[in-house]
């Protein structure tokens, strides 16, 4: 049965934040709010948590998992990337996006995409998100809780715990948050590459939004 933290979403509790943060060391699956819907994440390096994560998603090794990052700092050991891409994500980040960069070595190859070598990257602008992933002083492996043949994330925490009380560790219940995942942008090549439309405004990429309606 999973453990159940209600949370404040503006100023989180530390005591709450550091018994999440000890669960995720010692192997759990969580479910925690951001800024864009509810996620689900895991401990960078380990490797059953994030199996489970797969399976209660429904994904296969093609799918990316994201690192959910504190800031920038994070970026120089995870991703490989020059002045220009670094100056797009100085200027927006924190926020709704999920930014594809190139691999560092440091990556394993199991958390990189298995054709491209390249890897999810997030900063979220949610004060739950970063008191946790300041809390654990690395990454957080996550993605969004969606579930098989859902359209929308799970927003509702008594909802997302009676559907998963038995397959995760802790639900951190931080209120309601949006239904709109991460906008996914792709800056591995010459100029940015608009891959999922979501929440994030594409107007600081100056991409041509082919998802438009």
């Amino acid at each position: 049965m999973a453990q159940f933290f209600t949370i404040h979403a503006d100023n989180p509790q530390p005591r709450l934040i550091k018994q999440a943060a000890a669960l995720l060391r010692a192997g759990a699956v969580i479910v925690y709010p951001t800024d864009s819907c509810y996620a689900l994440g895991c401990h960078l390096g380990d490797k059953d948590a994030v199996v489970r994560i797969r399976q209660i998603r429904g994904l296969d090794d093609n799918h990316y998992m994201t690192l959910m990052c504190r800031d920038l700092s994070d970026l120089a050991r995870y991703a490989r990337v020059d002045n220009v891409q670094f100056r797009l994500l100085k200027n927006n980040t924190p926020g709704s996006y999920t930014f594809i960069l190139d691999a560092s070595k440091e990556v394993p190859r199991r958390l990189q995409h298995p054709k491209r070598n390249t890897i999810g990257i997030r900063i979220p602008d949610h004060a739950v998100a970063l008191a946790l992933l300041q809390e654990l002083g690395e990454p957080l492996l996550s993605s969004t809780l969606i579930l098989p043949d859902e359209e929308q994330p799970l927003n509702d925490a008594e909802e997302i715990r009676e559907h998963l009380d038995h397959l995760v560790d802790l639900v951190l219940d931080g209120g309601a948050v949006g239904l709109e995942p991460t906008t996914v942008i792709d800056l591995t090549g010459d100029t940015p590459v608009l891959v999922r439309r979501g929440k994030g405004d594409i107007t600081p990429f100056f991409i041509e939004d082919y998802f438009a309606d």
